[in-house]
């Protein structure tokens, strides 16, 4: 068992990366929205579109949506980078709780802008194959080992 708990720590330093990358964004997009200046949280996030395509007066309302992806970035980030600690142990609600959440989120931006096109592969493209390698190392532990507990 102890060869394969290196999935789990995998799993886990994936989940820390992932978690301080979506915190990050979330505090720098609720920051340009907070600060008046939409147009940069947008070309912070559609980071393959050409910025000045982006640049307008966009409605206070665009502003309070793109604020709210913000938190949600940042929250999600957290989630994931304390359920990291205790997948690290084998902490099973944990390996859940992140693939759930960090999943969920990476799932909707694989859908809506690396599909779209636009988003550049490094950062976002690569945090969405973080999610998802952290997701199998993990799952593929919890399944091959949860008969050798019951």
């Amino acid at each position: 068992m102890k060869n394969i708990s290196i999935l789990l720590k995998v799993s886990a330093i994936l989940w820390i990366v992932w978690g301080i990358v979506h915190i990050l964004a979330g505090v720098l997009t609720m920051n340009f929205v907070l600060s008046g200046n939409i147009s940069s949280s947008i070309a912070g996030i559609a980071d393959a579109v050409d910025p000045s395509t982006l640049q307008m007066e966009y409605p206070k309302a665009a502003g309070a949506v793109i604020g709210n992806h913000g938190f949600n970035l940042f929250w999600i980030g957290i989630v994931t980078f304390i359920s990291a600690f205790f997948i690290w142990k084998g902490n099973k609600n944990a390996i859940f709780l992140a693939a759930i959440t960090g999943g969920l989120a990476d799932l909707a931006y694989f859908l809506f802008m690396d599909l779209g096109g636009y988003v550049n592969f490094m950062p976002g493209t690569v945090m969405t194959i973080f999610s998802s390698l952290a997701i199998i190392s993990s799952f593929y532990y919890y399944f091959k080992n949860r008969n050798l507990t019951n």
